[in-house]
């Protein structure tokens, strides 16, 4: 059963990911951190669910800063 996009925002906000004001458009919403190059962007309503990829990204980018 996939996660949903509230799990996703919520794992990365545990991981130290904030999201960046106004980037998003609509329901996208772009998440940053100190020690990630880049950004992650998720897109979805909270209780959509998500698509494999989304989980991927949001699974290396948290495992990343956790090293």
């Amino acid at each position: 059963m996939p996660k949903k996009i509230r799990e996703l925002i919520r794992e990365l906000g545990n991981s130290g990911f904030y999201e960046i004001s106004r980037a998003g458009k609509g329901s996208h919403r772009k998440f940053a951190h100190l020690n990630y190059s880049g950004s992650v962007t998720v897109s979805g309503n909270p209780s959509d669910d998500a698509k494999p990829y989304q989980e991927k990204q949001v699974r290396i980018a948290s495992e990343v800063t956790k090293s």
